[in-house]
């Protein structure tokens, strides 16, 4: 086929056009939920976000924002462009794959017609396929990393094919040179593209040698060698070293900061440098092995294993001159490691972004997580330290005892610069802060690991159906006492039954069989599971799935009739059998960026949501295989017509694999009208008085606030405080320092008493039972005075007295300072008192009482949910809900409408702000589709719409109340966000306010809502009414207290409407 190649190049661009026009028809037009508006602030003014960072991601986010030209509002969808158009080159580099590797199944020179056909065909079927998948497409429409992280996956194992069919021309090293260089670049975006270098080895193995099973397994293995060795030590040690040379240069031989890193790097390059120069020549004069042997000494002295490395080099050095084998056995060596250090040298180039997050933390800009200013602090970030470690081949597990006779083992110190002294102090030692544990609870390969939560206890025992081990221990007090220790068997069945089948073949066959809903699945047969449209496939395991009431459909409930999957084995089975060499790389592939995910994530039960993105590389090696079945089909029926067959089946595969999936994803991947995180966050902003301070908690209620207030201007006087956050020093740092329009937040303590290392911990004495005055208490942990210590061997830990605190409020000019308004003046109160109910202050807890001790109310302080910061700060009783907030003031709760854990209502703010001053994002526009996170948000500002109304009502201001039971079913429709249980709130509140119309019409709603939910679930067979029972409980619940509710207001017909279905179903 002559015009194969050039075909091949417009078809692959033809489906390039239809992927990025895809996308760009459906991107989000602004911020979306989670870390989308952290990663568009820090690229649109280069700051730094949270490790282990991605900067070459926020350098191209940069660029793309240019092209809002000026129009803030246009920023996030710039950067949004930039995930579809990195889609949609993804999608091209799958097409060119796929017919690569379609054509080791021909002879290049003698194709046919009919197999030209088949080949572009089986290309366009699985790039479109993977086109309209779940997961891709769920990543390819926001600002997240995923979509790019995809492309360099896309690109790199493109590239290794092309190598593979240019290696015996001149010049084809570049292209391995290419790949190193694409490697380290994507690194500055994720490092999940590492995990392709596994399928490097293969191809370069099956180029080079007659391939067998002994051959494959030792290019595996060295091929996991050399992972392991990019992963654990060339991306770190590069950086730890610089931080050792650091060290050594300021604190040993006085010079300036930073003088050991400029010298370290100089040295790392001057070695590359010759190193490339060395092996390229073949004889060499004594100054190169002077000069290497210094150079490469001096990058050993300050590290073991660097020094144990020099020796290995000169060994290996030795071996080669003297008993390597035949002349051209040492050229060809040479050559080899001349290409690894080359290698190596473009992938630090590509590394090279991450200088970038080291000159803007310089800068310290308004977002500078962790601030890795140089060396030694980049290390922590790039090692993710503030998010913890976990097991991955040995470990723990989660119920293990610390070893009695050592507890614990030693930790790296913490290094701090001290500009007093111009060099490095050590702020924690660390002796005895790493847990080690009972060496009869640890096992290989530990899956059972956590416990961070009680909930990770519980789902292992369910998912590992641990019956266990009883072991006799004896506890810190020398009692003795048994402990089950879960099995080895029981660790593999929860590996097996919640990692890779609820972790990963859920995902699998959401994106290939179908999708039941976008509810995060926890193991029931309720939310998030996998269906096939096959009724005989989905109803034995999930019941009847045909007849689902109103408020169990979904959007999101996608029908792939498992075709997808089907043409995807077919074409794996082909494959195999055609090509087997060409299979097992794909199927390493599908592995690595799979099932070797959740190896090294160890993910622990109960996410907060789903994480199918993270596989969206595996699901690319599968797309494959589906574009092959195109191939598998022609070659079945070639015999009928070869050029006829080819292209009927073509369009056959494009019109059941990716039109059936575009036809049921689109609605629930179309984000393009929608704006819920940008105006939830505006709405958070705009609930708070001027030069307020927010104390937040996650990540929904601070990164889309960050993207308010740096991208768009939004409220930027508010200073968003987010309290888990400030456990960390750097971010404390950060607290005491103006930025925009916000001033610094006031604190006792020194900017060196929240270094790292110091007061990570506060511990409580009860040497004192009075209540005192919250400023004296931070007056004590920040004395000098080694009184306030407590001597733990060579530490010494500051410590609180009592846990009764105070702050005396001067109520004299409160109300005319603004600081209470008037209409709660009645409600002033001398003093604010609570009790701490922890016995440690953490430094966040620290933070806070210290800003609330020296902030006495100047500045108006708001909680985005006063719950989360009780442990310290028990306060919710002079909480008022303003809006999407809840505002701290001196001033004591009503007790008619105090909610524990958040307060009582500040109606007239209240009012003014939720239904005059928010946006809601477009979610009651019938086009736009509610995703789940906008779905679990709106459940806050509906929840304080429903406190707003009763409040209202109870305060006689009827008319309010039922505007604002009106207000929230407009913008709120059933239709989208569908009514629950707490609906009946707004029916009270109507009975309240005398509005019995609208409220019988609201319960006449809910009541059919229900009666459809409690008939379909008692449709169901038995097995399966069990996993409703939440469902029936809470519909109970319902028609209990609405009946309670009619009865109380004397709505007749309401009533006996309940107590009718009430005695069918107890009848029943």
């Amino acid at each position: 086929m002559k015009n194969f190649r050039r075909l091949n190049d417009v078809l692959g661009w033809i489906t390039f056009a239809t992927a990025s026009v895809v996308y760009l028809l459906t991107i989000e037009p602004t911020a979306s939920w989670w870390d989308c508006g952290e990663y568009i602030s820090t690229a649109f003014k280069l700051q730094v976000g949270h490790p282990p960072g991605a900067p070459l991601f926020q350098l191209l986010g940069r660029f793309f924002s240019l092209f809002a030209f000026g129009d803030v509002t246009q920023v996030a969808k710039m950067v949004n462009i930039m995930s579809a158009l990195s889609s949609g080159f993804t999608i091209l580099f799958l097409f060119w794959t796929i017919t690569m590797l379609g054509l080791k199944f021909v002879k290049e020179e003698e194709m046919t017609v009919g197999q030209g056909f088949a080949i572009l065909g089986s290309g366009l079927v699985g790039a479109l396929a993977y086109t309209f998948s779940d997961s891709f497409w769920f990543s390819a429409v926001e600002g997240e990393v995923y979509a790019m992280s995809s492309f360099f996956t896309a690109i790199v194992f493109w590239a290794i094919l092309k190598w593979e069919r240019v290696h015996d021309q001149p010049h084809s090293l570049r292209w391995i040179l290419l790949i190193a260089f694409l490697v380290g670049l994507s690194i500055g975006v994720h490092l999940l593209n590492l995990l392709t270098i596994p399928a490097i080895g293969l191809v370069i193995y099956f180029r080079k040698y007659q391939s067998n099973w002994k051959g494959i397994i030792y290019t595996l293995a060295i091929s996991f060698f050399v992972l392991a060795f990019i992963m654990w030590w060339l991306i770190p040690w590069t950086v730890a070293l610089a931080g050792k040379y650091e060290i050594a240069f300021v604190n040993t031989l006085g010079l300036p900061f930073n003088t050991g890193t400029i010298f370290y790097f100089l040295l790392l390059i001057g070695a590359l440098v010759w190193g490339v120069r060395f092996t390229y020549r073949e004889t060499h004069s004594t100054v190169d092995y002077i000069l290497g042997g210094v150079v490469l000494l001096l990058l050993s002295i300050f590290s073991v294993i660097s020094f144990l490395a020099f020796l290995a080099i000169i060994g290996a050095y030795l071996w080669y001159k003297q008993g390597s084998g035949s002349h051209a056995n040492r050229n060809q060596l040479r050559s080899l490691v001349n290409t690894g250090l080359l290698s190596i040298a473009f992938m630090l180039i590509g590394y090279s972004s991450f200088f970038m997050l080291v000159i803007r933390a310089n800068a310290n800009p308004p977002i500078n997580e962790n601030d890795p200013s140089d060396a030694v602090s980049l290390l922590a970030y790039l090692n993710r330290e503030q998010y913890g470690s976990w097991p991955i081949f040995y470990g723990q597990y989660y119920n293990a005892p610390l070893d009695p006779q050592k507890p614990y083992t030693d930790g790296s110190p913490i290094y701090v610069k001290d500009h007093k002294t111009g060099k490095y102090k050590i702020t924690d030692d660390r002796k005895n802060s790493v847990p080690n544990y009972d060496k009869r609870f640890t096992t290989i390969f530990p899956r059972m690991w956590s416990n961070q939560k009680e909930s990770h206890v519980s789902s292992y025992k369910s998912w590992g159906k641990v019956q266990g081990i009883p072991i006799a221990v004896t506890d810190d007090e020398g009692k003795s006492k048994t402990i089950i220790r879960p099995t080895f068997g029981e660790n593999l069945r929860f590996f097996f039954r919640y990692q890779i089948g609820h972790m990963y073949m859920r995902y699998f066959m959401w994106n290939f069989s179908g999708r039941q809903n976008d509810i995060e699945g926890h193991g029931g047969i309720r939310y998030g599971n996998w269906i096939s449209g096959i009724p005989f496939i989905d109803n034995p395991r999930l019941g009847d799935q045909s007849n689902l009431p109103p408020s169990m459909d979904n959007w999101a409930r996608n029908k792939f009739y498992m075709l997808p999957l089907i043409l995807g084995l077919l074409g794996m089975y082909f494959h195999f059998k055609k090509h087997f060499n060409g299979a097992l790389l794909v199927l390493l592939l599908f592995f690595m960026t799979g099932i070797a995910i959740l190896v090294y994530l160890n993910i622990t039960p109960q996410q907060p949501r789903e994480r199918d993105y993270a596989f969206a590389g595996s699901f690319y090696a599968y797309a494959i295989w589906i574009g092959l079945g195109v191939m598998a089909l022609w070659d079945a029926l070639k015999k009928i017509n070869e050029k006829a067959i080819a292209i009927v089946v073509t369009l056959v595969c494009l019109l059941l694999v990716p039109g059936l999936m575009a036809k049921d994803g689109w609605n629930d991947h179309d984000r393009s009208g929608k704006y819920a995180c940008r105006d939830f966050a505006a709405d958070y902003l705009n609930s708070c008085a001027p030069n307020a301070i927010l104390i937040t908690n996650g990540d929904n209620d601070t990164f889309p606030l960050w993207y308010a207030q740096e991208v768009e201007g939004i409220r930027k006087d508010v200073r968003v405080v987010n309290f888990m956050l400030a456990s960390g020093d750097w971010y404390v740092h950060q607290l005491k320092r103006k930025i925009y329009d916000s001033d610094l937040l006031p604190m006792t303590l020194r900017y060196d008493q929240y270094d790292k290392g110091v007061n990570e911990v506060v511990a409580y004495t009860g040497s004192y039972n009075d209540r005192i005055e919250l400023q004296d208490m931070i007056d004590y942990i920040a004395s000098d005075d080694p009184g306030t210590k407590y001597q733990s061997g060579d530490r010494s830990i500051s410590i609180f007295p009592t846990k009764k605190v105070k702050i005396t409020v001067d109520t004299a000019n409160l109300v005319k300072d603004g600081i209470v308004p008037q209409e709660l003046a009645g409600k002033i109160v001398p003093e604010v008192t609570w009790d701490i109910k922890s016995n440690y202050l953490y430094k966040n807890d620290l933070m806070l009482l210290d800003f609330l001790a020296k902030n006495k109310f100047r500045r108006p302080v708001y909680f985005s949910s006063p719950s989360s910061i009780n442990d310290a700060v028990n306060v919710d009783k002079y909480c008022f809900q303003e809006g999407f907030v809840y505002r701290f003031l001196p001033a004591m709760n009503d007790t008619g409408d105090y909610v524990p854990g958040l307060g009582s209502v500040n109606s007239e703010a209240s009012f003014d702000i939720l239904l005059h001053k928010c946006k809601w994002g477009n979610l009651n526009d019938p086009k736009v589709y509610v995703d789940r996170e906008s779905y679990r948000n709106v459940m806050i500002p509906k929840q304080n719409l429903a406190r707003l109304a009763r409040k209202l009502s109870q305060e006689g201001k009827f008319d309010k109340a039922v505007q604002v039971c009106d207000y929230v079913q407009k913008i709120f429709p059933d239709e989208k966000i569908h009514f629950d249980y707490y609906m009946i709130q707004f029916v009270e509140s109507y009975y309240m306010a005398g509005a019995y119309d609208k409220g019988n019409k609201l319960a006449e709603k809910l009541v059919n809502t229900y009666e459809q939910n409690t008939a379909y679930i008692a449709s169901l067979e038995p097995q399966f009414r069990a996993n409703y029972e939440d469902d029936l409980n809470q519909a109970m619940g319902f028609f209990g207290a609405l009946q309670q509710i009619a009865e109380q207001y004397k709505q007749e017909k309401i009533s006996k409407h309940v107590e009718a279905f009430l005695n069918r179903t107890m009848g029943k």
